[in-house]
């Protein structure tokens, strides 16, 4: 391997979509090369083609576009090294496979399924209870370290079905360091003989992920704590194939909220939360829902995933993807799994809703009360969002909470109509001529002349506020009074107190 400086790549299966737990390893990989000026690149491993699924592969390279994750090399960048799906690479893996076998560290098999549960058998009722293809089974085989030379020979010419495995050494301490966990030794007598390569032509993931990131000269492979099992194989691959090693390190699993296990989609779908970036529509079966969809901004389910796993050392919560490429560091993240918590998620989507200007807020929520069907603009969207920022965590909800400021009540809470006392009506007519004679209709001056109101008549808060809110809103919670009808104005203001007059009496 060439000396390329940093060079890292995310390289995930097109077999559905991508969940949050693949985004973190993308999102890792992409911190690490920007903090270290280095290459990130996108290849997809799509050697099992029976587990293709169409619309997966378009489905990746969004769900990271949207995040923010830019590709400088890739199935969308293209590079010097393409091509960049194992599928496109199918040709180059085999003269590896054949170096293996010529160097004695790999062998042809020829068992065929029925000989496999054969063996498996045998094994159980021997008391093996999880039975391999390893150093002992391999002896009773049908492979060319067990048939004679020509035998074999004779097999390939008349084009018999084989797979080609690693011949694992016995007893043989496998050692490496991984910059998260530490040395990791192995043991080969706990490993079984794995397919490099099969039958249909194929590498298996654990040849082709080897090549490819040897030609692409990976120098750091951040991956899943689901792939440490097979590393001890992997560095053996190296070892055998003469190249020099990356450097690897294995991320922590995101756990359930319980923190009992694995978090998938099933979770997501029983606790009313998303495990996908975007919302997954197949060509068959149910579509699930996606952050995007929901309603989260890009920076706070970024901003949450980084903490997944990694903290910067200090109790700072709230960074942006810039601010995240400064401080990160594969020595802060963690061994331990990451319980996620759809709570503290929704955390920090409210404070990235509350840390946008009223403009901004206003450029969002204008196209959603325009899908609404209500007639408005940026201007007026940003009024409304001062005001309901404070009490919204998702730019839809300030519509829907506030929907009054784009339609006048044609309802009015129950619960609020209880505070409709028999005075109301003629309190509410008195407010509404002296709402009438402010010339200047500001919430300061609405303000005043509705405090000048209770002080005139002797009234608490308790007497006015509910039934003009009602009027007003047609709720019984919501904004300050006099921000509600500065931003609705003096005439939908007075309007709205007289219709409440009509219908409430």
């Amino acid at each position: 391997m060439q000396n390329q400086g940093v060079r890292v790549r995310f390289a995930p299966s097109p077999t559905g979509p991508l969940h949050m737990g693949g985004v973190r390893t993308a999102l890792y990989n992409y911190l690490f090369a920007r903090k270290n000026n280095g290459t990130f690149l996108l290849r997809l491993e799509d050697t099992d083609q029976s587990r293709f699924v169409p619309g997966a592969e378009s489905y990746i390279v969004d769900s990271l576009k949207w995040c923010g994750i830019e590709i400088d090399e890739g199935i969308s960048a293209k590079g010097p090294h393409g091509p960049y799906r194992q599928s496109e690479r199918k040709e180059m893996y085999r003269e590896y496979a054949d170096r293996l076998i010529e160097s004695g560290h790999a062998y042809y098999a020829f068992d065929t399924s029925e000989d496999l549960t054969a063996m498996r058998e045998r094994m159980k009722a021997a008391g093996v209870p999880s039975p391999q293809y390893n150093h002992i089974t391999r002896e009773h085989m049908q492979n060319s370290l067990v048939l004679p030379h020509d035998q074999v020979e004779e097999r390939l010419a008349k084009g018999e079905p084989y797979v080609i495995r690693i011949k694992m050494p016995r007893n043989e301490e496998v050692k490496f360091e991984d910059v998260i966990r530490g040395w990791v030794s192995v043991n080969t007598n706990n490993l079984d003989d794995k397919v490099l390569f099969k039958s249909d032509g194929m590498p298996t993931y654990h040849l082709a992920n080897i090549v490819d990131d040897h030609l692409m000269e990976i120098s750091h492979v951040i991956r899943g704590e689901e792939w440490l099992p097979s590393a001890p194989l992997h560095v053996l691959l190296y070892r055998y194939l003469g190249w020099e090693m990356p450097q690897f390190a294995h991320l922590p699993l995101i756990l359930k909220p319980d923190g009992n296990g694995k978090l998938s989609k099933r979770d997501g779908d029983r606790l009313g939360f998303p495990v996908f970036p975007l919302q997954w529509n197949p060509e068959e079966g149910e579509s699930s829902s996606g952050y995007r969809e929901q309603g989260y901004f890009p920076g706070a389910f970024i901003n949450m995933l980084a903490f997944l796993g990694w903290n910067p050392g200090t109790n700072e919560e709230l960074f942006s993807m810039d601010e995240l490429i400064e401080r990160f560091s594969l020595d802060r993240v963690n061994k331990a799994g990451a319980r996620f918590d759809p709570d503290k998620t929704r955390w920090f989507n409210q404070q990235y809703l509350r840390a946008f200007s009223d403009e901004e807020l206003g450029q969002f929520l204008l196209p959603k009360v325009e899908e609404a069907g209500f007639s408005s603009d940026v201007i007026y969207c940003a009024k409304v969002a001062s005001v309901m920022k404070e009490r919204a965590t998702f730019v839809h909800e300030m519509l829907e909470d506030g929907r009054y400021f784009f339609e006048a009540p044609s309802e009015y809470d129950p619960k609020a109509l209880k505070k409709w006392k028999e005075d109301t009506p003629e309190i509410v007519a008195s407010l509404n001529e002296k709402l009438s004679g402010i010339s200047d209709f500001t919430s300061e001056s609405v303000d005043a002349a509705f405090h000048g109101f209770m002080e005139e008549r002797s009234l608490g808060f308790g007497k006015v506020g509910p039934g003009f809110r009602l009027a007003l809103t047609g709720k019984g919670m919501g904004p300050s009074l006099p921000d509600i009808a500065a931003i609705l104005g003096k005439e939908e203001t007075l309007s709205r107190l007289n219709a409440a007059l009509e219908k409430l009496g």
